[in-house]
């Protein structure tokens, strides 16, 4: 047997080539920003949760570990069963994965195909273009305006070649939200067979009596899918763990392109005492959201430019000064997201990181308007 690598024809080794189609797809994690050299710093930048899991719920993982020798069931079918009694709908109209993105994939191979086309607004999640391109589909970015989702100009972006519409509520990463009416509008506008994922995966810190519920409006629609997480509000996102519901037909569609085991028995015992108990965990939502506020009002003060959120961060739309000012406050310890030439998104941290984000908002000058 021969042991030499085929050659090609300038001499150099060949190796099996990757998917043309890889080579235009960004990484999907952005490099952290970088700590400062010196004294503690905040992690402002992946809208994580302050808080770690309740002593229940590290206690459950801690009993979960010692039976890590043995896989997982194919699908948590026990965290199935008590999302379906929490949300009221049948157990074959969820699905699963690792994280919301998890179930993004599973969406861009059972239903996107090459030359689809892909609707959502810009900026958002920024694994809509990496699960469009990768399933060789086109994506088609409609603008925000003033930092929102611009529905009208959404459904008019809507050809006989789209396939599914993406839309964040509330969006990542300006943390606005359109609400329920409009919502409402815009869903009975796109056509029955392109496919809406509605993502909400912010749904806890929403509190507006105008806020939609993607549980309730997806049961007379049968193209709509409505993602959630553990990860936010719950404060599981290093277990990975999100959930959608959808009719029966996109729901099995979904599972059979999960991947097996993909939510591991750590994660289905943490997010199963999570849902026992959501009250206690709910607390510090609220505390989430009255530190959000808090810091919203206190940088209006400052003359910085704040929309307001519906979500766990901030978003301050700083334009050109975007990566300067997130550079100013790296210095500091303060380690937040800069979107080059667009804005800044700011996770509410625990009250002495949103003291410190504060403190330095007073030596820093906002850019001008």
């Amino acid at each position: 047997m021969s042991t030499t690598s085929a050659t090609s024809t300038t001499g150099v080794p060949s190796t099996p080539a990757p998917r043309a189609v890889l080579a235009g797809i960004p990484a999907y994690v952005p490099k952290p920003p970088a700590p400062p050299a010196e004294g503690p710093s905040h992690r402002l930048f992946l809208n994580e949760n302050p808080y770690p899991p309740l002593p229940s719920v590290r206690k459950t993982i801690a009993q979960a570990a010692a039976q890590t020798n043995y896989y997982p069931t194919i699908h948590p079918e026990r965290l199935t069963d008590a999302l379906a009694r929490r949300l009221d709908v049948p157990p074959e109209h969820l699905v699963t994965g690792p994280g919301s993105v998890g179930i993004y994939q599973q969406i861009g191979q059972a239903l996107l195909e090459p030359g689809d086309e892909v609707v959502y607004a810009w900026p958002s999640f920024e694994a809509y273009p990496i699960v469009a391109r990768m399933a060789g589909a086109v994506p088609v970015e409609v603008p925000l305006v003033d930092g929102v989702h611009d529905l009208d100009a959404m459904a008019s972006a809507i050809t006989p070649r789209t396939k599914a519409v993406f839309l964040c509520e509330p969006n990542n990463p300006t943390g606005t939200a359109v609400g329920t009416a409009e919502l409402e509008r815009f869903l009975d506008r796109v056509p029955g067979d392109v496919l809406i994922v509605l993502d909400e995966a912010y749904f806890e810190f929403y509190r507006s009596p105008n806020a939609p519920d993607g549980a309730e409006l997806y049961r007379d629609r049968p193209n709509l899918v409505t993602l959630r997480t553990f990860s936010k509000a719950y404060g599981l996102a290093g277990l990975r763990v999100g959930y959608g519901v959808a009719q029966p037909a996109i729901a099995e569609a979904l599972r059979k392109c999960a991947v097996p085991c993909g939510v591991g028995r750590l994660a289905e015992e943490a997010a199963l005492t999570a849902l026992r108990v959501e009250a206690e965990l709910f607390e510090r939502v609220e505390r989430i959201v009255a530190e959000r506020e808090r810091m919203r009002e206190a940088l209006l003060g400052l003359g910085w430019e704040v929309l307001p959120s519906a979500t766990n961060f901030l978003w301050l739309p700083t334009g050109e000064a975007s990566e300067s000012v997130a550079q100013e406050w790296e210095r500091r310890g303060l380690l937040v997201r800069a979107f080059p030439g667009s804005g800044l998104r700011v996770t509410v941290g625990s009250p002495e990181a949103n003291d410190l984000l504060i403190t330095a908002a007073k030596e820093i000058s906002p850019p001008a308007r």
